[in-house]
């Protein structure tokens, strides 16, 4: 149990963002400790507020808590999605989320693929709105919903600035996500070759072959070319729902299911979209079961 409101004390929000970095998880999860994760605690001040009985992840629990109360950054935006969307609707037998998916010239904040594909922008009190119009404008072209996630300061501002097909949602003060507006549920506007540029060439040729069309047998120098124009002359609809079909194989996250039974929730989100072996599992458990009192002394 982590210590009462009641002795909460001055905390950095800089320093408590870099607890839920994948820096820091996966260096607990390849070596069983954080030098990072030590040096935080004590810079962000969580450490002076828990008890010697408290363990790494009661520290992440506090941070967390305090994020989400002063210092609302991305990272508390995702888990959200992450919460209610993936996990609350969805499964992960079902669905994959994945983050930092570029598309164009652009790299939307969420991506979740289900039966379909929804793009989440995120903009938090720290973010600005002036590349918003062409982000959800790229993002339209690659998935059939586009969603903007607003902190309440920007939710106005949002409405007036994207397409009435793209949906609004704000996060409020207790975490929740409110829709505000629907998006527009569209498969047949993406555009093939931006779906195409998007993927990693492996994903391109199994759709390709998934849709009983050869790959071209060409030297690898022009393969690039050869694939792109083939997705250029396919059906929107089918490139799309292939896209899901086999993004949904290729980025699979059944096997996280056991880890986030064994991680606090308020890591989930870090570690759902950290590269993490099967085989480090079990040191990022035994890492957040440790004793704050030795963890201190990580280096």
């Amino acid at each position: 149990m982590t210590s009462s409101q009641s002795q909460r004390k001055d905390v950095d929000g800089s320093a408590l963002a870099g607890f839920f970095s994948s820096a820091v998880v996966q260096e607990m999860a390849r070596k069983g400790r954080s030098k990072t994760f030590s040096r935080l605690a004590s810079e962000s001040g969580i450490a002076a507020v828990l008890r010697s009985t408290d363990a790494v992840r009661d520290a992440l629990d506090v941070a967390f808590t305090e994020l989400s109360r002063s210092y609302r950054n991305e990272y508390v935006f995702k888990a959200a999605i992450a919460k209610k969307i993936l996990l609350g609707r969805h499964s992960l037998n079902t669905a994959v989320m994945m983050t930092e998916f570029r598309v164009g010239a652009c790299k939307a904040d969420v991506v979740i693929l289900n039966g379909t594909s929804t793009a989440y922008e995120i903009k938090s009190d720290r973010d600005k709105l002036d590349r918003l119009s062409a982000q959800v404008s790229t993002y339209l072209q690659a998935f059939a919903r586009v969603n903007v996630v607003a902190s309440e300061r920007h939710v106005q501002r949002v409405l007036e600035q994207v397409p009435s097909a793209v949906g609004v949602m704000r996060l409020t003060r207790r975490g929740q996500l409110s829709p505000i507006r629907q998006p527009v549920d569209d498969a047949a506007r993406v555009v093939p070759s931006t779906v195409f540029e998007a993927l990693q060439q492996h994903e391109a040729k199994a759709i390709l072959q998934g849709l009983g069309i050869s790959v071209p047998d060409v030297p690898n120098t022009r393969m690039h070319r050869a694939l792109r124009t083939i997705f250029t002359n396919l059906d929107a609809t089918t490139v799309h729902d292939a896209m899901v079909a086999t993004l949904r194989t290729t980025r699979s996250q059944r096997a996280l299911t056991e880890l986030l039974q064994a991680v606090p929730s308020s890591l989930h989100a870090a570690a759902l979209t950290t590269r993490l072996r099967r085989s480090d599992h079990a040191r990022l458990c035994a890492a957040l079961n440790t004793r704050m009192v030795d963890a201190l002394h990580w280096s």
